[in-house]
């Protein structure tokens, strides 16, 4: 029988996750085509949202004008899916503190350009596959198909709301 966590232990091993991973992946729609990129992001709040840098003259940012409904997804350490919102916010403060010398490179701007602007995914809900545990993962799928194995390890894939 599996073990059943409860939704902040969900919440804490989705964040624990995310924190292992320093890319995303951004989806977005573009004329009605998902379009996905990878981005850095700057900081993941323990409620799933998360910070992004940009500059606004990117089809990103005019995207998330359009229709603001966005998936971020992580696959470095783990698998994440984030389903959410994305909203463009001007905060100089906050711009300020995100900003990073890989930002000056990569931007080839310092972050009080007017054309920098920070992306706030509001997540909406989530859904983690854990694989810190890469060898128990592929033992009990092999097991699965040679045993006709059904049981599932219920901490490796969990569905939240945030």
């Amino acid at each position: 029988m599996s073990e059943q966590l409860s939704n902040n232990e969900k919440r804490e091993r989705l964040y624990e996750i995310i924190k292992k991973n320093d890319t995303a992946m951004m989806t977005t729609l573009s004329e009605g085509k998902l379009v996905s990129r990878p981005m850095s992001y700057q900081e993941a709040e323990e409620d799933g949202n998360l910070w992004f840098i940009t500059k606004r003259d990117t089809e990103k940012a005019d995207e998330l004008l359009e229709d603001n409904r966005v998936n971020v997804s992580f696959s470095k350490e783990g698998y994440v899916s984030i389903s959410g919102t994305g909203q463009l916010v001007d905060d100089l403060e906050l711009k300020k503190k995100y900003w990073n010398k890989a930002m000056d490179a990569f931007l080839k701007t310092t972050y009080d350009d007017p054309n920098v602007v920070l992306i706030k995914v509001e997540a909406e809900s989530a859904e983690y596959w854990g694989t810190d545990q890469t060898t128990k993962t592929i033992i009990q799928g092999l097991k699965r198909l040679v045993n006709a194995d059904n049981k599932e390890d219920s901490k490796m894939n969990q569905t939240l709301d945030l």
